[in-house]
């Protein structure tokens, strides 16, 4: 058992969350309970990520996509009332780490991929402290692209969509989970043979043959699902706790 407010303390210093301008808050988003014994991680504080945390009797939803994004409306209506209201009234905390869990070092969602993935990390891209939340490095011996594509399909267990850039084989590699496929051109910028994202727009498909740089999209939800897990496994250890990482499915 920890308190709370130790628990969230803990992960914002960990996570270095001030340092970021992000979409949306990052930390205690909905304060349940004041002591905490078991987690459920997930991405997502979907209604069926929240009915699993209910019925797992969790007191601590600990998710990568959380709630209150810039540019959506304030109030509380329909399907954002009904989230929270299930929370509410089940006592259930939610704590939310958006970017912060994209660019940690070691239990990031981009960290925890190149790891997956064996690819060596030199440095770092895009947005954020610390030289951005994508990363950059060398695979351990060059690859096809269509190899490549179907090792990180096998690995996230979803199709991924390969644009050929036209440019060989791959050996230095730049990811970036989630729907950072605007990166493409920085990755480029860096000599990178290949770039992977979870989202693809019409444009990438353009802007991967211009720059000839392969473009692999893995799936949003497939390539953020790792840092919220290692997350909660750090905090089942720390402060001698459950925690269950719940999958809910999603194709994107």
């Amino acid at each position: 058992m920890v308190k709370l407010q130790s628990l969230v303390e803990y992960c914002d210093q960990l996570l270095a969350a001030g340092d970021y301008s992000d979409y949306a808050p990052n930390g205690l988003q909905v304060q349940g309970r004041d002591e905490v014994r078991r987690i459920v991680a997930g991405v997502t504080a979907s209604q069926a990520l929240i009915d699993a945390a209910v019925a797992s009797q969790a007191d601590l939803l600990l998710v990568h996509h959380g709630f209150f994004w810039k540019g959506e409306s304030a109030v509380i209506t329909g399907m954002r009332q009904r989230r929270i209201k299930a929370l509410l009234e089940h006592d259930i905390s939610l704590l939310a780490y958006h970017l912060p869990l994209d660019g940690h070092p070691v239990l990031g969602n981009n960290a925890r991929l190149g790891a997956r993935w064996g690819v060596s990390e030199e440095g770092r891209f895009g947005h954020g402290p610390n030289g951005g939340i994508g990363c950059y490095g060398r695979l351990a011996e060059p690859l096809s692209p269509q190899i490549l594509s179907e090792h990180i399909s096998k690995d996230l267990g979803r199709e991924a969509l390969l644009i050929d850039g036209g440019n060989g084989p791959i050996e230095r590699l730049g990811w970036c989970s989630g729907g950072a496929q605007d990166y493409i051109e920085q990755a480029a910028a860096l000599g990178l043979d290949a770039y992977v994202s979870g989202e693809i727009s019409e444009r990438t498909v353009h802007q991967a043959r211009e720059l000839g740089i392969h473009y692999i999209a893995a799936g949003h939800h497939a390539t953020e699902r790792y840092g919220a897990m290692a997350l909660g496994a750090q905090l089942a250890e720390r402060f001698a706790i459950q925690c269950e990482f719940i999958d809910i499915d999603n194709p994107v």
